[in-house]
């Protein structure tokens, strides 16, 4: 039978034999097992979810790790574009687990078609982890190019991947090793139907990879389906999500997408306090950031994006008072069914910082009355009251507390104090300020935990000098221009 009529049946027929899912058809040039997990068959160890990744409150936020695994040809890669173009807004990098397939020696090219690519040691599995790792660190690394046409990686060619908000490591293979897995904030398992899948990669191989079709056929059957019956289809058990149907379920996608959201606009210490809200960061906010804090910026510009923070700030806050249902007639006559904004309502800013933050709430609330209090700082100890002076109905009112910046909680804490010794509820104080030290948030919400504190970003820590790190400085020398 001529080699270009074969048949696929035949094709197939003939590459299966005894059920094989070693690395290499030759024993003699099978590779000794690896000490980590075991090679022959597939890692039965009890599933990691996300809270095993550990979260120190105080370090850096790191990025949220999503694994996105499925046989061959599932559409992992099409599922993995579709996220990475809803996270627009965020830096999102794909890894691929193909890109750390280890490098055949010249024997081994020579009788590659006994060499099995669906075996996890066919993996550097050791490279992988610690490329992620230094990723969730916020280090850039150098992710090895594989040539898949000469079974090699490319010697003099890396490609450079930067630390970013979400990380997608895609693979056959990715959750079959725990080290890997330990490292995911969320599994995703592509489940689509084997047909479909050896037709994607009779195209894929025989178009991009350069391979006839019966050595794509042949390989299937020896190595690829028994790989998945003995390794990718038992991980699925791992998996936190599985998709039906790949890319073609966009629902599923769409919910996934919104838990990553939901996920990426978390602090930390907004899982332990759920009365501390960080307004959704963007790339408009976080340029904000980086020109408030910026050493180098000028007066003018300091308090021109300082501002359009703080409206954002006090707009966010603003949306967590009591509403009550209104309804309107359009000018088309139409009844609108809307809501009505609190009656009661007033600021208090904490001079003379919080001053900075009264004409953003004066331009979201017109004829808003505004309250003041003076705490004396010095250090950690300052609690000395200066001067208060509120409204008289104070009590009966909301009440939106102004501080740009939470760092030891101490100042705060007398303030709110205060306004609860004037009758003020504390369920009805919201705490508006623009960066806060998880210190200071540790402290208040202990102490206050009916009370709201709203702010657009959380800093890694205090220093020794009570300073909250990275920080911007004295705010109010900066905004009012006395840090000369």
């Amino acid at each position: 039978m001529p080699e270009e009529t074969k048949s696929i049946d035949y094709v197939m027929e003939a590459a299966s034999g005894a059920h094989f899912s070693g690395l290499r058809l030759d024993g003699l040039l099978s590779s000794p097992p690896s000490s980590s997990s075991s090679s022959s068959s597939p890692v039965h160890l009890s599933s990691t979810s996300a809270s095993s990744v550990s979260a120190d409150a105080n370090a850096p936020k790191q990025p949220f790790v999503i694994g996105v695994s499925g046989g061959t040809a599932s559409g992992k890669t099409t599922v993995c574009d579709m996220i990475i173009q809803q996270l627009h807004d965020h830096r999102v990098v794909l890894v691929n687990q193909d890109s750390f397939y280890r490098g055949l020696t010249p024997e081994e090219s020579e009788r590659v078609h006994e060499y099995n690519f669906d075996h996890p040691d066919a993996f550097d599995t050791e490279q992988l982890v610690d490329c992620v790792k230094k990723l969730r660190c916020g280090q850039s690394v150098q992710v090895p190019i594989y040539d898949f046409k000469k079974h090699r990686r490319c010697s003099d060619s890396f490609r450079q991947v930067n630390a970013s908000d979400v990380i997608i490591l895609e693979g056959i293979l990715v959750f079959h090793d725990q080290r890997v897995r330990n490292l995911m904030n969320m599994k995703i398992f592509v489940d689509t139907d084997a047909d479909v899948r050896l037709a994607r990669r009779i195209r894929r191989d025989t178009v991009e990879r350069g391979r006839d079709i019966n050595s794509v056929l042949e390989q299937y059957a020896k190595f690829v389906k028994p790989a998945f019956d003995d390794f990718v289809l038992p991980s699925k058990k791992y998996a936190d999500v599985i998709i039906p149907r790949g890319g073609d379920n966009h629902v599923a996608i769409d919910l996934i997408v919104q838990h990553i959201r939901t996920k990426l606009g978390q602090h930390d210490l907004c899982k332990i306090y759920p009365n501390v809200y960080v307004i959704q960061s963007t790339f408009q906010i976080r340029g904000m950031h980086t020109l408030i804090r910026d050493k180098e910026i000028s007066k003018h510009d300091f308090v021109f994006y300082s501002d359009r923070l703080i409206r954002l700030v006090v707009e966010h806050g603003l949306g967590h008072l009591p509403f009550t249902e209104k309804q309107v007639v359009t000018p088309t006559a139409s009844v609108y069914t809307g809501v009505d904004f609190c009656k009661k309502l007033c600021g208090v800013s904490i001079v003379r910082s919080g001053e900075s933050m009264e004409n953003a709430l004066r331009a979201c609330c017109k004829g808003i009355k505004i309250g003041k209090i003076l705490i004396h700082r010095d250090g950690d100890n300052g609690k000395q009251l200066i001067y208060e002076k509120l409204p008289k109905d104070i009590s009966e009112r909301h009440v939106l507390l102004l501080d740009p910046v939470l760092a030891t909680g101490n100042s705060a804490n007398q303030a709110i104090e205060l306004l609860i010794q004037k009758g003020v509820p504390e369920a009805h104080i919201i705490f508006l300020n623009l960066i806060s030290a998880p210190e200071g948030i540790h402290c208040v919400c202990k102490r206050f935990p009916s009370l709201k504190i709203v702010t657009s970003e959380i800093d890694v820590a205090l220093n020794e000098e009570f300073r909250v790190i990275p920080g911007m400085g004295e705010f109010g020398d900066r905004y009012f221009g006395t840090d000369d």
